[in-house]
C-alpha cells in the first residue's frame, strides 16, 4: 500500500485524535499510546509503536535524511548492555514514543530507555519457574504499547502489562500451562483497544490459537483455535464464556483424536489490516512432525488463518503446505501490500516468504491465490504451487517414510529434504518497499536429513516423531538477502553471507535496506540494486530487526545484538560451521555524524 494513500477511517482517527490533544482533553496532553497512534504508525516518523514498523507489517519508513548519500556518515550514538549472565538470543524489536525506548530482552526481561542517551529508565524482570519448555532458546520478540501500558508474553504463558513510565505491573495474565509445553515468545499488537496474542510450544502437541483481549485490564474478549475441531469462545463482561462456533469441521481433515493435540502454535505473532479489518496469524506445524500418523490437510495448520476481529472467527484460510511433513511451519508474517498483476488491476493482496521456500501471493480480502513462486535455490519436496488450484505439487518421494512399514517398525526412510525444517525464511522479518516495488527477504539455503519414528503423546514431553541433520547447501554461503519482485517472482539482487541470516529487515525512503547478520553486522544496502554502503560491528550477532524514527529533527536507526535462537540449538550440520560466534546482549543506537 503506498504510504501516502491513508484509509478514509484511519484519516478520520487521526483527525479526531488532533482535535482532542488541540482542546485540552483529559489524558490528551500525556503520552498515552492511542488506536489512532497505533493505525498511523507507517507513517509517525516520530515513533515505533508497533512490532512490524506499522499494522500491516512492511516494515518501511518514509524517512530520507539517513539515504544512499548520506548512509556513509552513520556512527553509533550510545549502545546498552541488557547484562547478568542472561545472554542467549536477542530477536526483538525495540518499540520507540515519547523519547523512551521500550525493548524486550532474553529470559522475559523488558527495559525502559531513554532514546537519547541509553539511560535506564526502569527494568522488569519476569520471575520464570523451573520447568519452562522453550522450543528455540529463551527469547522475545517485542511488546506493544498502549494507553499507558507496555504489553508483552513471556516464556511460562503469561501477558504481563507494566505502566511505561514506571515499569509497574499492572495486570497480569495466565494465558496456559507451561507445563504442557506452552509458552509466548512473539510481540502482541494492538487491534481495537484489543492485544491480540498467540501461543508457542508446536513441539509438545499444544493447541495453537489466537486471543483478544481488553488491552487496559488484559480481560479476555474471544479466543479462537486454529486446529480443526476446537471451539471458539468470546467472553461476557462477567468473563463467562459463551460459544462462537468450531474452528473448520471436526474430523474432516484430521483423522481420530489426534486434532486434540494438533499444533499449529501461532509462535510468530500477528499483522493487521484496517482497510480490510482482518488480523493474519501464521500457524505451525501440526503435531506430531510424522505425516504418517494423520493423514489429511490437518486444518488450520501451516497456514495464513484470517480472522475477523470485531467477531472472533476465522473469515479465510490458505495453508501453504497441507498435510506437512517436514515442520515447515506457516507462521511467517503475511505483509498486506497493493499488488499490481501483469493485467495492470491493483488487488489489496499480502506476501508471505514461506518455511517450505516458497513465496506467496495472496488477495488478502478473500485468501485467493495470485502467485507463488521460490525464493530459495534448492526446494525438493514440491515440484512447485499450481497456481489454479493452490495446491503443492508435491514429489511424494520426499516425503520421509513411514516407520511402520520399515524392516524394524522404528524408523522409517530417512530422505533428504530441501530447505531443512529451520526454512528458506524463519522468524527473521522482511520488508516491503513500495518505492521499489520489492520485498527483502533474509533467505537461507540449506537441506536436511529427516526420518519419522514412532511417537505417541504425553503432556510436557517432546512430540516430534522425527529424526534431523541439518546440512548446508554450498561451500561459500548459507545466508542470502534477497530482493524479490512479487509479480514476476524475479531475485532481482542478492547479497550472500557466510553465516545463516536470522534477523529482520527494514526498508527506508531515503533508498536503503537495512539487515542484520549472524557475524555482528548491521548492514545498509542500496535498495535498488543491493550495493552495500554501511556496516557496523556490534560485538555479537544481529538476530533482530532494525527500526527507525525521528527524534529532535534527526533520524535515528536502533537494533538489537545477541547471538542465538534456534541456529546454534538445532542446526546440526550449520551449528558447527557457526560455532565460533559469540553470544551477547544489547542494544544499539545510531544517527548521521555532525561535522
Amino acid at each position: 500500500m503506498e504510504k501516502t494513500r491513508q484509509p478514509a477511517r484511519r484519516v478520520a482517527l487521526t483527525a479526531v485524535a488532533a482535535a482532542l490533544f488541540a482542546l485540552g482533553a483529559p489524558g490528551a496532553g500525556a503520552a498515552n499510546v492511542t488506536d489512532a497512534d497505533v493505525l498511523n504508525d507507517a507513517t509517525n516518523t516520530k515513533q515505533v509503536v508497533t512490532f512490524g514498523m506499522g499494522t500491516q507489517g512492511q516494515r518501511f519508513s518514509p524517512l530520507t535524511a539517513i539515504n544512499t548519500d548520506t548512509v556513509k556518515n552513520l556512527v553509533p550514538v550510545w549502545s546498552f548492555s541488557f547484562g547478568g549472565e542472561k545472554q542467549r538470543g536477542q530477536e526483538s524489536q525495540p518499540l520507540i514514543q515519547d523519547g523512551k525506548m521500550y525493548v524486550t530482552a532474553s529470559y522475559s526481561r523488558i527495559f525502559a530507555l531513554d532514546v537519547k542517551t541509553g539511560k535506564k529508565l526502569w527494568k522488569y524482570e519476569h520471575r520464570l519457574p523451573d520447568g519452562i519448555m522453550p522450543c528455540c532458546d529463551v527469547v522475545n520478540r517485542g511488546a506493544a504499547l498502549y494507553d499507558n501500558l507496555v504489553i508483552f508474553g513471556t516464556l511460562d504463558a503469561q501477558l504481563v502489562a507494566l505502566n511505561k513510565d514506571t515499569g509497574k505491573v499492572v495486570w497480569k495474565e495466565k494465558v496456559d500451562d507451561y507445563a504442557a509445553g506452552y509458552s509466548m515468545t512473539a510481540a502482541p499488537i494492538i487491534v481495537k483497544g484489543m492485544v491480540i496474542s498467540g501461543v508457542s510450544g508446536g513441539e509438545f502437541g499444544v493447541v495453537g490459537r489466537m486471543e483478544a483481549r481488553d488491552a487496559k485490564t488484559g480481560k479476555k474478549i474471544w479466543v479462537r483455535p486454529v486446529v480443526e475441531g476446537h471451539m471458539g469462545y468470546k467472553y461476557d463482561a462477567e468473563g463467562k464464556a459463551i460459544e462462537n462456533g468450531i474452528s473448520g469441521t471436526t474430523n474432516k481433515t484430521w483423522p481420530g483424536d489426534l486434532w486434540k493435540t494438533g499444533g499449529a502454535a501461532t509462535w510468530n505473532g500477528a499483522t493487521y489490516d484496517p482497510e480490510t479489518n482482518l488480523i493474519f496469524a501464521g500457524t505451525g506445524n501440526p503435531s506430531p512432525w510424522n505425516s504418517h500418523l494423520r493423514p489429511g490437510d490437518n486444518l488450520f495448520s501451516s497456514a495464513t488463518v484470517a480472522i475477523d476481529p470485531d467477531t472472533g472467527k476465522i473469515a479465510w484460510h490458505y495453508q501453504t503446505t497441507p498435510h506437512d511433513g517436514w515442520d515447515f511451519d506457516g507462521v511467517n508474517e503475511f505483509v498486506s501490500f497493493d499488488y499490481k498483476g501483469k493485467d495492470g488491476k491493483v488487488v489489496k493482496a499480502g506476501g508471505k516468504a514461506d518455511r517450505n521456500g516458497f513465496f506467496f501471493v495472496l488477495d488478502r480480502t478473500n485468501g485467493k491465490l495470485l502467485n507463488a513462486f521460490p525464493f530459495v535455490n534448492k526446494i525438493t519436496w514440491a515440484k512447485s504451487i499450481d497456481l489454479k488450484t493452490g495446491r503443492p505439487v508435491y514429489d511424494d518421494s520426499n516425503r520421509p517414510g513411514d516407520p511402520s512399514k520399515s524392516a524394524d517398525g522404528k524408523k522409517g526412510e530417512v530422505v533428504f529434504a530441501a530447505p531443512s525444517f529451520l526454512g528458506g525464511k524463519n522468524q527473521q522479518q522482511i520488508a516491503y518497499n513500495p518505492q521499489t516495488g520489492l520485498f527483502y527477504v533474509p533467505a537461507n539455503e540449506w537441506g536436511m536429513d529427516i526420518w519419522n519414528e514412532p511417537i505417541s503423546y504425553k503432556k510436557g514431553a517432546a512430540y516430534l516423531g522425527a529424526g534431523f541433520t541439518i546440512k548446508p547447501l554450498n561451500e561459500d554461503y548459507i545466508g542470502a538477502l534477497r530482493a524479490v519482485d512479487p509479480v514476476s517472482g524475479k531475485i532481482v539482487w542478492e547479497a550472500k553471507n557466510n553465516a545463516p541470516l536470522w534477523g529482520g529487515a527494514m526498508s527506508t525512503a531515503g533508498g536503503l535496506t537495512f539487515y542484520g547478520t549472524p557475524e555482528g553486522y548491521l548492514k545498509a544496502l542500496d535498495a535498488k540494486t543491493g550495493k552495500e554502503l554501511w556496516s557496523f560491528q556490534t560485538g555479537s550477532g544481529v538476530v533482530a530487526p532494525p527500526v527507525t524514527w525521528e527524534q529532535d529533527g534527526e533520524q535515528y536507526i536502533a537494533v538489537v545484538s545477541g547471538w542465538g535462537g534456534a541456529v546454534p540449538l538445532w542446526g546440526g550440520d550449520v551449528a558447527q560451521r557457526v560455532n565460533f560466534l559469540e553470544q551477547g546482549g544489547s542494544v544499539w543506537v545510531f544517527k548521521l555524524h555532525k561535522s
